[in-house]
Formats: C-alpha cells, sequence, structure tokens
C-alpha cells in the first residue's frame, strides 16, 4: 500500500495542477492563447534550463553501469519501433501520430521517476534512476524529435516538396536539422559540454564550479523550477472535454502503450533474463522508468513541433491518472518475487 500511497502522492499533484489551469481558463483568468505562448517558453527556455541542470548535476559518470543502461537503452528503442507501425495504423492523422508514438517510449522520469526509486530502494534507488536519466533523458528527447518530425503533418510532406527531395534523403536531412535545432537537445549538450569543463579543470585540483557561482546557479534555478508548474496550468488552459470523443482510438493505444505494454515488456525481460544482474536499486529505477506515466514535456514540445497539442495533453492526463494502478501493480508484484524486500 505505500506504493500505492505513493503513485497517488505523485500524480495527484500533476492532476490538480492542470484542472487549476482548467478552472482558470474557465474563469477568463487564463486563455488558449496564453497556453500556446507559454508552452513556447517552457520549451525554450525552462525545459532546457531543468535539462542543464540535471546533467550538470551528476557527480561521477563512472558509476554508470553501461549494461544496464545499454539494456534500457535497447528496449526503450525497440519499443519506439514497434511503435511506429503502430501509431500509422491507429490513426491517419499525420498530426496525431507524433504525440502518440511519445506516449510508447516517453516517461516522466524526472519528475516521478526518481523520487519513486528512492522509495522503493532506499539509499541506492535514487542513485540509480539519476545516472541511468543521464544517458535516457538524451534518447528520450532524440526519439521525440524524430517522432515529431517524421509525422509532422506540415506544409513540408506535400508533393512538390518530394519532388524536390529524395524521400529518404530529405527525411534524414529533416530529423538531423530538428535534433539539432531542438533546445532541448542543445542544452543537454550544453550540460555535457560543461560538464566535461568540471572534470578536467578537478583534474588539475582546480575546484571552480558553476553551481558555485550563485547569480548563475539561481537564476538557472529560478529559470527551471517554473517548467511543470507553467506547462501543467498550460495544459489545463488548452484540456477540452468535448475534444475526447474525436481521438479515442489514439488515447485507447496511447494510455495502453505507456501504462501496460512497456512496463510489461521491459520489467519482464528484465526479471526473466538479468534477476542475477541487475540490483535492487536497478530494478527500482527501471520501474520508474517504465511505469511513469508520459512526460509532461511531451506537450509543449509537441505543440512548437507541430503536432497535435490536444491529443498530447489528453495523453498525459489519462496516461498521469492510470499509471498510479500499474505502479502499484509493478512494486507489489517485484516485491512479492523478492527483488524488492
Amino acid at each position: 500500500m505505500e506504493s500505492l500511497g505513493f503513485a497517488l502522492n505523485a500524480t495527484l499533484p500533476i492532476v490538480f495542477t492542470v484542472l487549476i489551469g482548467y478552472l482558470l481558463k474557465r474563469a477568463g483568468i487564463l486563455s488558449r492563447e496564453f497556453a500556446k505562448q507559454a508552452n513556447k517558453l517552457v520549451f525554450r527556455i525552462f525545459l532546457p534550463a531543468t535539462l542543464f541542470i540535471n546533467v550538470y548535476s551528476i557527480e561521477d559518470m563512472s558509476k554508470i553501469d553501461l549494461g544496464y543502461v545499454l539494456y534500457s537503452a535497447l528496449v526503450t528503442i525497440a519499443i519506439f519501433a514497434v511503435g511506429i507501425p503502430i501509431a500509422i495504423i491507429v490513426t491517419s492523422d499525420p498530426k496525431r501520430r507524433g504525440p502518440l508514438l511519445q506516449s510508447f517510449f516517453r516517461s516522466n522520469q524526472a519528475l516521478i521517476g526518481i523520487p519513486l526509486s528512492e522509495l522503493l530502494c532506499p539509499g541506492v534507488g535514487a542513485l540509480a534512476a539519476t545516472l541511468l536519466s543521464a544517458v535516457m533523458i538524451p534518447i528520450y528527447n532524440v526519439l521525440a524529435v524524430v517522432s515529431l518530425t517524421i509525422f509532422s503533418g506540415g506544409e513540408e510532406n506535400t508533393d512538390n516538396v518530394q519532388k524536390e527531395h529524395p524521400r529518404v534523403g530529405f527525411y534524414i536531412k529533416k530529423v538531423v536539422l530538428g535534433i539539432i535545432k531542438n533546445p532541448l537537445i542543445l542544452s543537454i549538450a550544453a550540460g555535457f559540454v560543461v560538464l566535461g569543463i568540471r572534470a578536467l579543470l578537478r583534474s588539475f585540483d582546480i575546484g571552480f564550479a558553476i553551481s558555485e557561482v550563485p547569480a548563475i546557479w539561481k537564476t538557472l534555478t529560478y529559470l527551471s523550477s517554473l517548467a511543470t508548474p507553467l506547462a501543467l496550468l498550460s495544459l489545463g488552459a488548452e484540456f477540452e472535454f468535448s475534444a475526447i470523443s474525436g481521438m479515442k482510438k489514439e488515447l485507447i493505444a496511447g494510455t495502453a502503450a505507456r501504462v501496460a505494454v512497456a512496463p510489461l515488456i521491459a520489467l519482464g525481460i528484465a526479471v526473466l533474463f538479468f534477476r542475477g544482474t541487475f540490483t535492487s536499486g536497478q530494478f527500482a529505477a527501471l520501474l520508474a522508468l517504465f511505469c511513469t506515466p508520459v512526460a509532461v514535456s511531451s506537450v509543449p514540445m509537441t505543440q512548437e513541433m507541430n503536432g497535435d497539442t490536444e491529443l498530447a495533453g489528453q495523453i498525459v492526463l489519462f496516461t498521469t491518472a492510470l499509471s498510479a494502478i500499474t505502479i502499484f501493480l509493478a512494486s507489489f508484484i517485484l516485491k512479492e518475487i523478492g527483488i524488492f524486500i
């Protein structure tokens, strides 16, 4: 029951904040136009600050278990690959395929996953999840860019453009440019560059770090702290109950993929083949990686890359509400078979 309590305490604030955004819209305080502008700020300023801080806060990359990280990455990429034909089959709308595909592989590791890991395995869970996040968050964002680029639904997919560009080469160029220009990818890259500089300085016994410069670090922290609440309020301001009926297939497929299929595949394979290899802390991080709901950041990213923002928001809400059940069941089963003591 402790896991269920945590799952509810972790997910309900997300739902409540979205509800506040919805009520503020109904009261005329927030508008859909404000929400769209706020999402731009989240995507271009606030989330990049969060990701930079997450990367720069890594103290020792050498503690990362490469085999464990490789397993997590390969399963995520496999789920992504399986999701592509399913997204094409489920919906004919290109703008909906991108956010639907994101629901297959992209979890809320940073916001819910790390504290959940610590709850399941105190003392070692958070460390395993944090080190795993250093690799998985960049992978999530690269795959998200690919998802939203190949299914952008923009005017670039017209026949004239396809005549001017070889189809495969055009999409490869489009994806590469999308990755290079993406603010989230750039912030992660900047974090690793500065992290490398810090490590180099330490090798010369120079202890300088950006986190020790209050003016810079506090500014980044202020910007970072705005990302999640503003994204959730904007999600509420854009939410419409009437839209649910028009996207039932996509919602069912996306929610099922996130709260049932992904956890079953990732944890099932890990238990069957790597039970004696992965530690309990690593299993806790795996549970957090594959059982938590779709990341809130998928919504502003979808908006900025010409996807169906409404569907992306609905998927976040539905997976958030139902992931509490998945988290409870997964942690209960792993405890019963002796992985969690």
